[in-house]
């Protein structure tokens, strides 16, 4: 972020691109697009007149800046962290040179995201609409005419799945091509005048005339302030005074009416562009959905869920899936050709580099994620898929609250949490739909301590699948113990209080399995495609580690509290090495390693992966989403924590003598 800096020279941004804002009503997915399209490369940005700092970033590939700017209700909000992305439209062009608007939007709720883009219309500067959440939006039954609503808006529209990085290209792909949208509200004749005036007598402004007379209509302190030091204190008393005999021409508040002008044009158009599939009339269905949500049925009913996505993640594909694809596929045919087009090489370091068992790039870096973890997290993905479509996941969210309730959250905890599963990195994010400074610290606490993301858990599985079933049952058992036990200290301790549970309750349906098959493909390969480079940078820094020497001196300094407390093989510090750089990579190497540890000792590696750290990712965004203090707190507790765990159930299997075999 430091190219930022440089370009604002004597106050002035020299990019050679023009910077955007990402703009949006809350929990629409903002802070996932910005993620994805910038990195970890941001910093905090300060707004004039506004004590409320929004994150800024260099756009993956471009000089661009692309600012994150808190949830908004209408444009014409009091409240301060709403008015930061106002006021940096607001400010002189010349400080951020902010020339576009990315306006992201629920496809579970357009009517109220159409409300926000027509209003945005109004700076006249151009712009470019992301539906998000499409794959909720479908599962509710919603479908969606974009080409209609680009026509309407005038304006590009794209479609994102922004947590899973799905469709976060084509968005920045489409920043060029960003367009002035039309103008889309009629006005009573007596706004309409008073505007027409001041874009007169404001010719010479830096903001859309139409933008600044409609926040003097309504009396916005910002823009008063803006006007009175670009044109001087006499202007803007001559409009102020104007806008006052104009008001009077209407008894509603100005700021009602105009609200109510876009939400009316927002819902006429909502209703045009989409259209909602009706609640199901199958009685059975009702009943169902009611019986998920009542203790003596959710109970047993949920039960049944973990075991579907157990047979069917676990059994299918982490054994079924893994060993086919490997033996005839990886073992069987690329393996070997891969040995055979490396002999040549000269290099015995280049050739160990590419093809060592135990560190090379193909064989660990590569062959065994697209081996192993793909199947397993495509599997995972349609599980999940299934839970969601079916309008389930809320409903278990119901069923939860009270339990919840102890550890500190509402209902709406469930859904993170149930996140974590699939990413820690994301569910941190998704942290954000909790209401309270607590909620989210516990949540993000209990994501970091013990929530096995999917690939890790995709390694479970055939770790597991392949011991006693005790041997599953510990970890798991402490697994979810200890997420319980944790939230219930965190509640006690924590400052604060949670908020009731209020939340959406979509109808129950039959999942569209062509649906929920095609979106877990795409969210298998984007996260494959992301993942994949890290796995191979994991396995050439262990190698090169290795190579040099590192790697023995860290299994020496290692070894009492590896081997010593926890009873682990010296090769199970590479094992959290890569794990700490992406916990896939070290789900990967584990199962490379699986056949040199005991069963004890691949319980405790399991459970010592799952509460010691997460992935670089999680981690930069733990500290952004929590803050240095809160984020280095949880981080330093959870991995205390790790070591502590791994012991003591270390020293448990051996006192009873307990071996999982």
């Amino acid at each position: 972020m430091q190219e930022f800096s440089k370009r604002k020279q004597g106050g002035k941004s020299h990019s050679k691109d023009t910077n955007v804002v990402i703009v949006g009503n809350m929990n629409v997915g903002k802070t996932s697009l910005f993620s994805h399209m910038c990195g970890g490369k941001t910093m905090s940005v300060n707004i004039p007149g506004n004590t409320v700092s929004i994150t800024a970033g260099t756009i993956k590939g471009t000089e661009r800046i692309a600012f994150d700017t808190p949830g908004v209700v209408s444009m014409f909000s009091t409240n301060e962290d709403e008015r930061a992305g106002r006021d940096i439209l607001l400010s002189q062009t010349d400080d951020y040179n902010v020339q576009g608007v990315i306006l992201v939007a629920d496809a579970k709720n357009m009517r109220r995201s159409i409300s926000i883009a027509i209003q945005h219309i109004e700076y006249g500067l151009p712009m470019l609409l992301d539906v998000n959440m499409i794959d909720e939006g479908t599962s509710r039954g919603i479908k969606i005419d974009y080409t209609k609503l680009s026509e309407i808006l005038g304006v590009d529209v794209f479609t994102t799945i922004a947590r899973d990085g799905i469709g976060v290209s084509k968005v920045v792909s489409g920043i060029k091509g960003m367009r002035i949208a039309k103008s889309l509200i009629e006005y009573p004749a007596w706004i309409e005048k008073y505007l027409l005036i001041a874009a007169k007598l404001l010719k010479s402004t830096d903001i859309s005339p139409r933008a600044v007379g409609i926040l003097l209509l309504v009396g916005d302190k910002r823009i008063e302030d803006y006007v009175e030091s670009k044109f001087g204190p006499g202007m803007l008393e001559q409009l102020k005074n104007l806008a006052d005999e104009y008001r009077m021409e209407d008894p509603l508040s100005c700021t009602i009416l105009l609200a109510s002008l876009y939400n009316k044009k927002a819902e006429q158009i909502a209703n045009t562009i989409q259209k909602v599939e009706p609640p199901s009339k199958n009685p059975f269905l009702v009943k169902f959905g009611d019986w998920c949500t009542q203790l003596t049925t959710g109970i047993p009913i949920a039960m049944a869920a973990l075991c579907f996505i157990y047979l069917f993640v676990g059994s299918f594909g982490a054994t079924f899936l893994v060993d086919t694809i490997n033996q005839t596929l990886f073992e069987g045919f690329l393996i070997p050709w891969a040995e055979i087009l490396v002999r040549p090489i000269p290099s015995v370091f280049i050739r160990d580099m590419i093809m060592d068992p135990d560190f090379g790039i193909l064989p660990t870096g590569i062959f065994l994620a697209l081996g192993l973890v793909l199947p397993v997290l495509f599997c995972f993905y349609i599980a999940f898929g299934i839970l969601e479509d079916s309008g389930y996941l809320p409903r278990i969210s119901i069923l939860l609250d009270k339990v919840f309730q102890k550890m500190g959250l509402n209902g709406k905890g469930v859904i993170p949490l149930v996140m974590g599963f699939s990413c820690v990195t994301m569910a941190i994010l998704t942290t954000r739909m909790l209401d309270t400074k607590k909620e989210k610290n516990i949540a993000t606490f209990l994501l970091l301590l013990g929530m096995p993301c999917a690939p890790l858990l995709a390694v479970m599985f055939i770790i597991l699948g392949k011991m006693p079933a005790t041997a599953a049952i510990t970890v798991f058992g402490i697994i979810f113990l200890q997420i319980f036990v944790a939230g219930f200290l965190a509640n006690i301790i924590l400052p604060g209080k949670r908020e009731p549970f209020l939340m959406e309750i979509s109808p129950m349906r039959w999942p569209k399995i062509d649906q929920i098959f095609k979106s877990a493909v795409l969210k298998t390969y984007f996260f494959m495609k992301e993942a994949i480079p890290v796995f191979v940078l994991a396995s050439f820094c262990v190698f090169l580690l290795d190579r040099m020497g590192g790697l023995a001196v860290l299994e020496r300094v290692l070894e009492p509290v590896v081997s010593g407390f926890m009873g682990l093989p010296e090769k199970s510090v590479q094992v959290f090495i890569k794990t700490i750089i992406r916990r896939e990579s070290g789900a990967v190497e584990i199962g490379h390693l699986s056949t040199i540890y005991t069963n004890v000792q691949l319980v405790v590696n399991l459970l010592v992966m799952t509460f010691l750290s997460p992935c670089m990712n999680a981690t930069i965004v733990l500290f952004k989403e929590r803050g240095m203090k809160a984020g280095g707190i949880i981080m330093g507790i959870v991995m205390v924590y790790a070591v502590i765990v791994g012991s003591i159930v270390n020293f448990t299997c051996r006192v009873f003598g307990i071996t999982f075999t």
